[in-house]
């Protein structure tokens, strides 16, 4: 991406991709012309790159709660800065950001973008009810109205209900969909195989699609 900008933003899977990154990852600089992503996952950041075909180096950068350095990558774009705050986004946004503007069209590229940021899939047995296997998708952030806003949109597209409630982390709140919720989501995030996702939170949850699929057939 060019620092200075001439054509017009449009959206696309892509872009709605990346601003699902933006959106969890990532960070408005406050001087109005800066966006910075730094994530755990190197891959994440290669693709975030590649994305928005930058040409500027992967650095790493400091974490504010240890002494760990992570992937960071930073490029100046006023015009991207500004199509961003009209859509929602602000600087210092974690506590602070609610709804944004993405097109129903393109949602589900913009939540697989939050799932491969702050989202995960965990699984485990639960012995209580004939060793039931169970699993569930979440997506964190410091921002209960975005996690309410964003629970809405999936209910009004899907018709599914998640839970919202603490993460354990202070501060912090968590969007759970139990199994059955999770299967729905995962074919409308990852409906094609020629999409931008963060390939070791997908073969996760692969894995567990497949452990669950056996022990179906085993009670049976």
């Amino acid at each position: 991406m060019k620092p200075r900008r001439k054509e017009k933003i449009k959206w696309s899977p892509d872009l709605a991709y990346v601003v699902g990154l933006i959106t969890t990852d990532g960070n408005l600089s406050i001087d109005g012309r800066h966006i910075e992503f730094t994530s755990k996952d190197g891959q994440l950041v290669k693709t975030f790159k590649k994305y928005l075909n930058l040409k500027v180096k992967i650095r790493t950068k400091s974490s504010g709660y240890s002494n760990k350095r992570y992937p960071h990558i930073q490029f100046g774009d006023v015009v991207l800065y500004r199509w961003l705050l009209k859509i929602g986004l602000t600087p210092h946004k974690s506590k602070t950001i609610s709804s944004l503007e993405i097109p129903n069209r393109y949602f589900f590229d913009f939540l697989r973008g939050c799932f491969d940021g702050d989202g995960t899939i965990f699984s485990y047995w639960d012995h209580r009810w004939r060793s039931s296997f169970m699993f569930y998708t979440a997506f964190s952030s410091g921002s209960l109205k975005f996690l309410q806003w964003l629970k809405n949109k999936i209910n009004r597209n899907l018709d599914l209900n998640g839970h919202i409630g603490n993460s354990g982390i202070r501060g912090n709140f968590i969007l759970r969909y139990a199994k059955g919720d999770t299967l729905v989501l995962f074919k409308k995030m990852f409906s094609s195989k020629n999409i931008p996702f963060l390939r070791r939170k997908y073969e996760k949850a692969l894995k567990i699609f497949q452990i669950n699929t056996n022990h179906n057939k085993e009670s049976l």
